[in-house]
């Protein structure tokens, strides 16, 4: 299931403001060489997150799921100078690319790619986080969630990525699926926050933790 009409998402792309060439390279290097490539966040949602960072102007920001680096990279563009992403990876072929991109671009030295499970990462930090992108294992969404959660400062920002799952929400018969209504509604529910589901992309959650 498409969330929005291809006509519609190829005029909003065109009309979105192009990203780097750095980035554009990545996005063709990625098609290249990885076998799960749709799983890079792309113009529309890359700069989204840009934006939201100059927005917030953020110290650190936590990712999980850095994939080949293209939503880092966008959100390091619209970081201060101090700023800071941390993010998270378990595959080694992704973390190759991602890591050769982080150190080709001009803001890549405000990214620290950590390589193993994101949740002992989210454990070890001894700082509050100031915004949030998971795009990760779905299954552990909900525990991610909760953990981040409270390791957020009030008015900080947690961004959920696939969080319509193509639809599937709508009758989830899966684990993702599931797991991914469930959440949902966890966030629905929870009064530490206010948040707006929006249909970018594969949906996105955007979570503000209450001051």
């Amino acid at each position: 299931m498409r969330l929005v009409e291809e006509a519609v998402e190829d005029y909003a792309f065109r009309v979105t403001q192009e990203e780097p060439e750095n980035l554009q390279k990545l996005i063709t290097q990625t098609y290249e060489v990885m076998d799960d490539a749709k799983m890079l966040t792309g113009r529309i949602e890359g700069r989204f997150l840009k934006l939201l960072v100059q927005l917030l102007q953020p110290r650190l920001i936590l990712e999980l799921g850095t994939f080949t680096g293209y939503s880092a990279l966008s959100m390091a563009e619209g970081l201060t100078e101090d700023g800071k992403i941390i993010t998270c990876e378990i595959n080694p072929e992704a973390q190759i690319i991602a890591q050769a991109a982080f150190d080709s671009s001009p803001v890549g030295y405000k990214i620290e790619l950590r390589m193993g499970p994101a949740i002992e990462t989210i454990r070890q930090l001894d700082t509050t986080i100031d915004l949030s992108f998971i795009d990760a294992d779905k299954d552990s969404y909900p525990l991610y969630y909760e953990e981040i959660l409270t390791r957020t400062r009030p008015g900080g920002l947690i961004i959920i990525d696939n969080t319509l799952w193509s639809g599937q929400v709508l009758n989830p018969q899966d684990s993702d699926s599931k797991t991914l209504a469930r959440l949902n509604e966890i966030i629905y529910e929870d009064t530490r926050i206010e948040n707006v589901m929006l249909t970018v992309r594969d949906g996105i959650q955007l979570v503000r933790k209450k001051s």
